[in-house]
């Protein structure tokens, strides 16, 4: 007996080694994400820090928003803070699959509990606030996720992409209000006839009735629209995926038909005359719009953005630019 276990710990001992043998440009690979993940996770957060400054917030928040919102109770504050938590875990979790944020998503259901709680004393206010409460909570945590993932990418600190946020939020803290005010004062922001409509702030509205009210506030028939035009998405949606793509190329998109709908027709009109620059550059050089057209794009996008801010000044002096944006072609 001992012989043989002797003799096959000697053949075990004598077995051939495999040996993974990796490519140059595989172990490349593989000190560079080494190289990010050690950079990544040198600088953590600390957990206590994290739990003690939402913990902080929150206890801002429950005191202050009932002073600016009198109907939005300081209890309901308090429960938005709890839950919010596990709505931006799933919203960010979302964002990275998908690079789709759904924080108006998340803002609606506290919109519509909250409004539905308060009831008509109030409930239009309470739930509008409530529901800005959940979307700045819900929106952070997904921003701050996908900032996080560009530092790794970049070999950037943890802790200087966390600093870096908390000065963007301090400095859009006197931004913000500050181009609002721009705005509010240049334009007549909320005119239907005006070039800023702000449709989103008469949805969001309607949608606050509807969560006091009930479906019996809504217009004739428009419930049966709703339900008429959901299904008729979805029919599009499945048919471009089961369609050859030959056939599927000419099935509209339903979210790209829904966007003028809710944001006006000017921004259709701007998507028109993008697809006409891009499908004139493919068919002049197809690498080269594929390879450039997004940073194109991006800049298209930033420049309309950007000039705003001038017209609203010109706006303010009483001045008539000299010549017309995209949404004064209309």
């Amino acid at each position: 007996m001992v012989k043989e276990m002797c003799n096959k710990s000697t053949k075990e001992d004598n077995l051939p080694i495999v040996k993974d043998v990796l490519d140059s440009e595989t172990s490349m690979m593989l000190l560079e994400q080494r190289k990010r993940d050690e950079v990544f996770l040198k600088d953590r957060i600390p957990s206590w820090l994290a739990a003690s400054g939402y913990v902080g917030l929150a206890a801002i928040s429950t005191a202050t928003i009932p002073i600016l919102f009198p109907p939005l109770k300081w209890y309901l504050v308090l429960c938005s803070y709890v839950i919010a938590p596990a709505l931006a875990f799933c919203n960010s979790y979302g964002t990275g699959l998908t690079d789709w944020n759904l924080t108006s998503t998340y803002g609606n259901i506290g919109l519509f509990i909250i409004a539905s709680l308060v009831g008509t004393d109030g409930g239009v206010v309470a739930g509008l606030a409530a529901c800005g409460v959940m979307m700045s909570i819900v929106s952070t945590a997904a921003d701050l996720m996908q900032d996080f993932k560009t530092g790794y990418l970049t070999l950037s600190s943890a802790k200087s992409m966390f600093v870096s946020q908390l000065v963007g939020t301090a400095m859009g803290c006197v931004i913000a209000p500050l181009t609002f005010w721009l705005f509010w004062t240049a334009f007549d922001v909320g005119a239907p006839d005006g070039p800023y409509k702000a449709p989103y702030a008469v949805i969001y509205r309607e949608m606050a009735i509807l969560g006091v009210e009930g479906f019996s506030e809504l217009p004739k028939h428009c419930l049966a629209m709703c339900c008429s035009f959901f299904v008729a998405a979805l029919v599009l949606n499945l048919l471009r995926d089961v369609t050859p793509k030959k056939i599927s190329q000419f099935i509209p998109i339903p979210m790209a038909m829904a966007v003028p709908f809710f944001i006006g027709a000017y921004f259709a009109f701007d998507m028109f005359i993008g697809t006409i620059i891009l499908f004139i550059w493919e068919r002049i050089n197809r690498k080269e719009s594929g390879d450039f057209s997004g940073a194109v794009a991006s800049g298209l996008i930033c420049g309309d953005g950007i000039w705003a801010i001038p017209s609203a000044m010109l706006s303010i002096l009483r001045i008539d630019h000299p010549f017309a944006c995209t949404s004064d072609l209309l």
